[in-house]
């Protein structure tokens, strides 16, 4: 039986993509819509770190305000009219008297009656001269926080409101790593194990119940995260280990890994169940139990993906507001002690940005903060991205 084939020719027009107005538009959104969301990340770091360009320029700025204040000292004139044109009034033909001083007078004044009163033997003291070491202090205090910002940004006190304002950053930057890496420890290695858990060890009703118990943590608003840190978990800890401040960094740490563990179990569970069966069932083949083909074989080669959860998780601690303003005591002090009350950059702009006037090297520091944290992030998940994890990467693939 002859069977006949039909051959078809495929002209340039028949080849050529056929325009679909569907297809076009939703391309469009697309990419309208990523290249939105990168211009908005760059207006707000660009806004940001320009509120916070006045304390460059102090110096500046505090000569043309003293220029001012000179140039409006001198004496007003109005109308043109000379200090020798101005006369007494003088109301009908009464003849003006001329005035003259107690000296000009007749009368002889001796230099007993002129002198000062003096109560009991004290002597006056002359109120004429000013010491010129009262004059340098004076000086000094009112330059102080303006020119000499950057002077107190390396120390640890924390004064913005005084008569000698200090803005130490060493004592929020100490008190922001301090409950970072204690949030970590803790929520680190426990969404992790829950993760390995429910992607290697529990049974598909189990896993269907304990993965959305723990993604809902994720639901619950910061504010009410920390509420339950000041009033449970403060109290509680306390009455166990016995410590002094009943707020402090071991407190602020727990809470905060309670936000951050949603976000590390999610993306680590899915970075584990997306190994392929194979490494498992070669592993089990060869003599493995299910914890040795848990540990060497699905963690090894889940590493980026949990690297990348863990550096999510330091971003969310590392930029938490309301559980550090709540459950850390908002004390800037230098400490090794987790039991000791702290102060973190994020905190200390959530409480004082609605208190300071606008323009003043406060609200200008603040915004360095911002700024700071702004690029802490942007640098650790930049690190991540182009260095670490695809180090990583290229090491599991034997490249």
């Amino acid at each position: 039986m002859n069977s006949q084939m039909s051959t078809t020719n495929f002209s340039k027009e028949s080849l050529k993509k056929q325009f679909r107005l569907s297809e076009f538009l939703a391309e469009k959104i697309i990419s309208s819509v990523a290249f939105l969301s990168i211009a908005i990340i760059l207006l707000i770091f660009v806004f940001v770190f320009k509120e916070s360009l006045p304390i460059f320029n102090f110096g500046a700025e505090e000569k043309k305000a003293i220029t001012t204040e000179v140039s409006t000292a001198t004496a007003e004139n109005y109308d043109s009219t000379s200090s020798e044109e101005l006369q007494p009034e003088s109301y009908g033909s009464v003849p003006t008297e001329d005035l003259m001083s107690e000296s000009d007078s007749s009368e002889t004044v001796s230099e007993a009656d002129a002198a000062p009163e003096s109560y009991g033997g004290v002597e006056v003291e002359s109120l004429t001269e000013s010491s010129p070491e009262l004059e340098n202090d004076i000086k000094t205090e009112n330059k102080e926080g303006r020119d000499k910002t950057w002077n107190t940004f390396a120390t640890s006190e924390w004064v913005p409101v005084s008569d000698n304002p200090r803005f130490g950053l060493i004592g929020l930057l100490i008190g922001t790593l301090k409950v970072t890496l204690i949030a970590m420890l803790i929520a680190g290695p426990l969404a992790v194990l829950a993760a390995l858990f429910t992607s290697c060890f529990a049974s598909k009703r189990t896993k269907e119940i304990i993965k959305p118990v723990i993604e809902m943590l994720a639901a619950f608003p910061s504010v009410v995260i920390g509420f339950f840190a000041l009033m449970v978990l403060a109290s509680f800890f306390q009455n166990v280990l016995g410590y002094d401040s009943r707020l402090n960094a071991f407190i602020g740490g727990i809470a905060m890994a309670l936000a951050a563990i949603p976000i590390i179990y999610t993306i680590s569970e899915d970075a584990l169940s997306s190994i392929p069966k194979t490494y498992t069932e070669a592993s089990l083949a060869l003599g493995a139990s299910k914890w040795q083909t848990a540990f060497f074989v699905v963690l090894p080669a889940a590493t980026p993906g949990i690297f990348a959860a863990l550096l999510l998780g330091v971003g969310r601690v590392f930029g938490e507001t309301m559980i550090a303003l709540m459950a850390t005591g908002n004390a800037a002090l230098v400490s090794a002690n987790p039991f000791e009350s702290v102060r973190t950059f994020a905190a200390t702009i959530g409480a004082e940005m609605a208190e300071t006037v606008f323009g003043e090297t406060h609200y200008s520091v603040l915004f360095f903060i911002g700024s700071l944290l702004f690029i802490f992030s942007f640098a650790l998940n930049a690190l991540a991205e182009f260095y670490v994890k695809g180090k990583l990467i290229k090491k599991f693939q034997g490249k």
